[in-house]
């Protein structure tokens, strides 16, 4: 048996290694068009900063130590421009000598991965971008040639780590981005403390902004602004690479990747395709599939592929999209749908707000963590998660990519048994007291009130009042301390402190419910608890001020 792999990295060499581990006898040829086959593409921002010093590290095998370990025929520079599925051959360019000749193949592999999506904006050419070695060593030249300032364009996870790493090189670095918020796989109120440490560590970050020109030494943005760009990388996102895939005619998927079935297999069963070409079922939509270019499922569909050549019985699992990124000294998570997604689809949704901590507040250390969890009211099956903080947010979303995987009712997360000693988490974990939250509001324990349903005419930021003078709207009320409130409250809002709410309950009317907040929430569910038992018509704020202060201000 003979298998023609095209293209390397994480889908293609572990469909090819897979392969090898199970067949000794099978002929198996990798064709890589670029320079290194297998090399850790998620490090290249972090080489760009210094952070990962040595570029070798960056180099997992070469094309001379795969020959050896695996006995495979990996060839470099090695284009593949056409597929001929009738006579099961490959049209091989070498971009060496630029000469052709054609390989056969039973089965193949497409594992072409993603190309940089680049925006028709006048001068963009002198952009650079980065999802290869190459492109790591062009923009590493340019900083040789004495690169003082950079412009990186588009806020997404490769966006913010190059703009990072910029920084951390001593450039003057302007992050810029289309839509309003940073970082868009999360909702405005949880990227909006990344924005804000992005601007701490002295990224000038322009929102609601798009390149519109790029020139010699600037960058012209759509509100008129010039940027001093000496270097410019673009960062705008991926589109699969399906050249081959429609000049051989094989089917593609509705957001325009390779179509394939639960094995791997296309249109043509004697084609695979694995990788951030090929569409991925999508775990919460029945039928559908998405595009998800992430490195672990590139990983793990390549081992799937080799087992289906080999028959082996092999079924990926529809795709999450589980990422994380680093943000100076912050780390943001997120797991399944967000919040905008399930509005588009409209998807009935409920949603929980949670400010905890990394570990257990009295032992040094302790970092805020916040964390928010969406859940289907009816089944209640999670529907996704997103967790930020300095530290523990990543061990967090693995809990909760984990608990949709398994189907976890949300009500299930209060008895997760998880390892807790101080240095490393709370007694009650942050992930079982989001469980409690979801069976406080599904038993009507505690009502929530979001924290943008406070600027609509649910609920009346001040003493509003009727035509007839009768007041109208929930009461906001405000149960931290006076010097909490001092510092910053929801317009309007009354304040009577937690401790003296019992004695002072009186005071409060009644003709008119109650919005309860507090910094996060705990305090305010106590408070709700408290006057709920006393007769009065109260809900909370779920995530409290924290919530609502980084939501109005995103």
């Amino acid at each position: 048996m003979k298998v023609v792999v095209i293209g390397g990295v994480a889908a293609g060499m572990s469909a090819a290694a897979r392969l090898r581990r199970l067949d000794e006898r099978a002929e198996i040829v990798v064709l890589e068009r670029g320079e290194h086959v297998s090399y850790a593409n998620c490090g290249l921002p972090y080489h760009l900063g210094g952070v990962i010093e040595d570029r070798d590290a960056l180099l997992l095998h070469t094309p001379e130590s795969l020959a050896r370990r695996f006995a495979l025929d990996v060839r470099t520079r090695a284009e593949v421009v056409s597929v001929d599925r009738e006579r099961r051959t490959v049209r091989v360019r070498d971009l060496r000598n630029d000469t052709t000749y054609e390989e056969s193949w039973d089965h193949l592999v497409l594992a072409p991965g993603a190309r940089p999506a680049v925006p028709p904006v006048p001068g963009i050419a002198r952009a650079h971008t980065l999802r290869d070695i190459a492109d790591l060593d062009a923009v590493l030249a340019a900083l040789a040639d004495g690169a003082r300032t950079a412009v990186v364009i588009g806020a997404g996870f490769i966006g913010t780590e190059a703009a990072e790493n910029l920084r951390h090189r001593g450039l003057a670095t302007t992050l810029v981005e289309a839509g309003p918020q940073v970082l868009p796989p999360l909702d405005p109120e949880m990227a909006r403390p990344l924005a804000d440490e992005l601007r701490a560590r002295g990224v000038d970050l322009r929102l609601g902004a798009q390149a519109t020109e790029v020139l010699p030494e600037q960058v012209l943005l759509s509100d008129g602004s010039l940027v001093p760009a000496d270097l410019v990388l673009l960062a705008v996102g991926v589109r699969p690479e399906t050249t081959l895939a429609t000049a051989a005619g094989l089917a593609l998927g509705p957001h325009g990747g390779i179509r394939v079935d639960s094995a791997l297999r296309t249109s043509d069963p004697r084609i695979l395709a694995v990788g951030d070409a090929a569409e991925k079922q999508d775990a919460f939509g029945a039928d559908t599939t998405r595009l998800v270019p992430l490195a672990n499922l590139a990983n793990r569909h390549g081992r799937l592929a080799a087992d289906t050549i080999l028959g082996r019985t092999a079924a990926a699992r529809p795709a999450q999209g589980t990422a994380i990124v680093r943000v100076f000294g912050l780390t943001a998570a997120a797991t399944g749908r967000n919040e905008k997604e399930l509005r588009r689809e409209g998807r009935p949704h409920r949603v929980l707000h949670l400010h905890g901590g990394s570990h257990a507040g009295y032992y040094p250390g302790a970092a805020p963590l916040s964390l928010k969890l969406l859940f289907d009211p009816e089944d209640l099956s999670i529907l996704g998660a997103q967790v930020v903080g300095a530290d523990g947010a990543d061990k967090r979303i693995d809990v909760l990519a984990t608990a949709i995987a398994a189907r976890l009712p949300v009500t299930a997360l209060a008895d997760l048994e998880l390892a807790y000693a101080p240095p490393y988490g709370s007694a009650k974990d942050p992930v079982n007291l989001l469980g409690y939250l979801a069976d406080n509001l599904l038993t009507g324990t505690t009502p929530t009130v979001q924290w943008h349903e406070t600027a609509g005419p649910e609920v009346e930021t001040g003493a509003g009042v009727e035509a007839g003078g009768a007041a109208v709207g929930p009461v906001l009320l405000d149960v931290r301390t006076e010097e909490e409130h001092v510092r910053g409250h929801l317009p309007g809002s009354l304040h009577v402190p937690l401790d003296e709410l019992r004695a002072r309950a009186a005071e409060l009317p009644t003709d008119r419910p109650l919005t309860v907040y507090c910094q996060g929430g705990q305090r305010a569910h106590t408070a709700v608890r408290l006057l709920r038992n006393l007769g009065l018509d109260a809900a909370n704020l779920d995530g409290g001020w924290l919530t609502w202060s980084a939501g109005t201000a995103a």
